[in-house]
């Protein structure tokens, strides 16, 4: 099974980024914790601009960035967290080609 790996920027409005992670708390971490099938999972804010966070996962192949917008509470974290936003994320999903430590 070849693993997958994807990266989301989220861009929020001055001053917003904490609540954009309050509302991720609120709906995605008990989720993400739980996940089967998923390798790591970063949340993290950017060290050089403060209105940005970087989100990024490798999973087993299995474990999908779709499985997760198809979560029932995935509309209302959508709707929560637009008007935070400056931009619309950015999102990509990647075929790792080396991996530390690993066999891809």
């Amino acid at each position: 099974m070849s693993k997958k790996a994807f990266y989301v920027r989220h861009h929020a409005k001055p001053g917003k980024r904490e609540e954009v992670k309050l509302i991720w708390e609120k709906y995605a971490r008990a989720y993400v914790e739980e996940m089967k099938g998923q390798i790591y999972y970063v949340y993290g804010f950017d060290d050089t601009d403060p209105d940005v966070i970087i989100a990024y996962q490798l999973s087993d192949g299995e474990a999908t960035s779709a499985d997760f917008v198809k979560q029932p509470w995935f509309a209302d974290y959508q709707r929560e967290t637009a008007a935070l936003l400056a931009a619309p994320s950015e999102l990509r999903s990647i075929t790792p080609q080396w991996i530390k430590g690993d066999t891809v």
